[in-house]
């Protein structure tokens, strides 16, 4: 019985490194000196912390959207939820809006808006 416990417990864990070498690439460097494995690798590193400390503090002010299945009914944040999040967080920052100003206008229902974006911030 513990050990079932134990490998429940370690589930999510395994999931968030998985996302983490499906989403960022970290030990699937296509570089083949170790130079540039020795430079890639922190700079992931750095941006996997990056990503889940922005979240972090989002997840402060609000509690966290879990993304789930019909075959896995996750409780807590994985890693590919933070990386939604953030992603969320900075396409609602003007600075990376594209759109020309004075461009045709199109009324878009907020809530359908809000449903691509989550499906986009997902996507990638």
């Amino acid at each position: 019985m513990q050990i079932l416990e134990f490998f429940v417990q370690r589930w999510q864990l395994e999931v968030t490194f998985e996302e983490v070498r499906a989403h960022l690439g970290v030990e699937t460097q296509r570089q083949w000196t170790d130079l540039a494995i020795a430079r890639t690798t922190p700079a992931l590193l750095g941006l996997f912390s990056l990503v889940t400390l922005m979240a972090h503090e989002r997840w402060q002010h609000h509690e966290p959207w879990v993304r789930r299945a019909a075959w896995y009914d996750k409780t807590l944040p994985t890693f590919v939820d933070a990386l939604a999040e953030v992603r969320r967080a900075l396409w609602k920052v003007p600075t990376f809006r594209t759109s020309a100003p004075g461009g045709e206008m199109v009324q878009v229902p907020l809530e359908f808006i809000e449903r691509l974006a989550d499906v986009l911030c997902y996507a990638a």
